[in-house]
């Protein structure tokens, strides 16, 4: 019984955290979206002009400057009203944080099965196990030299940041015309690939 109110609990608790982010990127609440989304971008735009330990520095000292003014703010004021409120974080330091065996145990055997399963995706593209899969990927490559020629990882982690917060809003206001151009490009891609498929020898897949 405790076991199965364990993984329920489990469940509900991954149920919560997936609603709140996707609440989080379909701007549900516009405030909370606003100051996340904001504050990701001064973070990785700092990180264009300063070295990392140089913005974690920076960022531990103002964290370090609020906490130690409002400590030292609620000290006084406790002093003045002759008040013994105790300490003004004592709620934020008695909240657990510390991670389980079994959360431990949990979050390795994901990272060990998508590991697994990476090698293996890899194997078969660079063995060439399916040869349309392979050359797939041999475009992806190819046209990933030219993303890496016109933009480095930073400047493209930000437009993933940009794009996470601005293309769930765009998709749910013109689902139907996105979903009716997205058909259109993967029947031409289909048509395409079958089309090489017929004129290479071994492109075409076994039957299974």
């Amino acid at each position: 019984m405790q076991a199965a109110a364990d993984v329920t609990k489990k469940e509900c608790s991954w149920s919560n955290w997936k609603g709140q982010a996707i609440d989080l990127l379909y701007w549900r609440n516009v405030k909370q979206s606003g100051a996340v989304f904001s504050s990701v971008l001064l973070l990785l735009f700092s990180l264009t002009q300063f070295s990392v330990v140089s913005v974690g520095a920076y960022l531990a000292l103002a964290a370090l400057s609020a906490t130690i003014s409002f400590r030292i703010y609620k000290s006084v004021l406790q002093a003045v009203q002759k008040t013994d409120e105790g300490h003004p974080f004592k709620a934020y330091l008695e909240i657990e944080i510390a991670l389980s065996q079994d959360q431990i145990s949990k979050y390795a055997d994901k990272i060990l099965l998508y590991t697994n399963t990476c090698m293996k995706e890899l194997r078969r593209l660079f063995l060439v196990q399916d040869l349309v899969d392979s050359l797939k990927f041999a475009v992806l490559m190819w046209l990933l030299t030219y993303v890496g020629a016109l933009f480095n990882g930073l400047t493209l982690l930000i437009l993933a940041v940009v794009s996470m917060f601005t293309l769930p809003v765009v998709y749910e206001k013109h689902q139907a015309q996105i979903d009716q151009y997205v058909g259109l490009i993967r029947t031409q891609v289909n048509s395409v690939v079958g089309k090489i498929q017929a004129k290479i020898p071994g492109a075409k897949r076994k039957e299974e």
